[in-house]
């Protein structure tokens, strides 16, 4: 039997060095080291192995998230594109509840604009036009990212590897359809223990969540992946992300679409968060 592949295996090295940083609550080293500099087709094979891995086990989905939707963060990063990672139900927080500090690792909050999908987005060259008629109605979301690579040390291939730096994610209690609202000038508010830290548009938002959830899909069905009826889509952050302390509660509100609120609950021994990154830093590459 001949060896196996070295890049086969440095695949399922790192999709199993992340899966046990995760199960262990310890994070790991950067992986992007296993691999040709800048190769996010394996760092897509790495997610791909931890999303078949986590249905095996019984997760189930729920839909994706867009990641690196900020212009000055593709550059910072050296690349023309979106990142994507896939949404499990388990990672849903209702309205207003509080997390649990053993939920998370290093923790980071943006806030944006959720989609959810009434029918299958299967064309690879997916319009602005298609999503909108795929589209049940749209929602207020935060969505709280997670790094499994400790201090947020990451480059492009860490993230897309560790499911897009995926966390937990809330949606609002507002269901708003498509002609109801433009998001591409809806502006938002995030507020931590009711003090403003972050604000934005939804142009800010690769020009707007419309475009980059055609990009998802277009990018999905190229991929034999499609986004499928039911699916909630993450469209990506409307301004900058703001890390968590535990005791901290965040609020957001989206002109149009409403609010959405979450809590972090205080932490308890043994589990501490790590240090995260001030802002400009490496852990901000969202």
């Amino acid at each position: 039997m001949p060896p196996p592949h070295p890049v086969a295996a440095a695949v399922r090295e790192a999709a199993d060095l992340l899966r046990n940083a995760a199960d262990a609550g310890k994070p790991c080293l950067p992986i992007r080291d296993r691999f040709t500099f800048g190769d996010i087709e394996a760092a897509y094979a790495v997610q791909r192995l931890n999303t078949e891995h986590a249905l095996a086990t019984g997760r189930r989905p729920a839909g994706r998230k867009i990641g690196l939707t900020s212009p000055a963060v593709q550059r910072q990063l050296g690349v023309a594109q979106p990142d994507f990672g896939a949404l499990f139900t388990d990672m849903a927080i209702a309205d207003g509840a509080t997390v649990p500090a053993h939920r998370l690792l290093q923790p980071k909050i943006e806030a944006e604009v959720a989609l959810v999908l009434t029918d299958d987005l299967p064309n690879p060259d997916s319009t602005a036009a298609d999503v909108v008629r795929a589209t049940g109605f749209a929602a207020a979301a935060l969505e709280i990212v997670d790094s499994r690579i400790a201090d947020w040390d990451i480059t492009i291939v860490d993230t897309v590897a560790d499911n897009a730096s995926s966390g937990l994610f809330v949606l609002g209690g507002t269901r708003v359809p498509l002609d109801r609202v433009d998001l591409r000038t809806v502006r938002m508010t995030l507020s931590r223990n009711d003090s403003v830290v972050s604000q934005g548009t939804g142009a800010d938002c690769l020009g707007s969540p419309l475009a980059a959830a055609r990009w998802l899909a277009s990018t999905l069905a190229r991929r034999g992946d499609p986004l499928r009826a039911g699916d909630i889509v993450l469209t990506g952050a409307l301004g900058p992300m703001v890390a968590v302390a535990p005791g901290d509660v965040f609020h957001s509100e989206i002109s149009g679409l409403g609010s959405v609120r979450v809590g972090f609950a205080p932490c308890v021994a043994p589990r501490r968060w790590p240090r995260i990154p001030a802002v400009g830093g490496a852990g901000d590459l969202r």
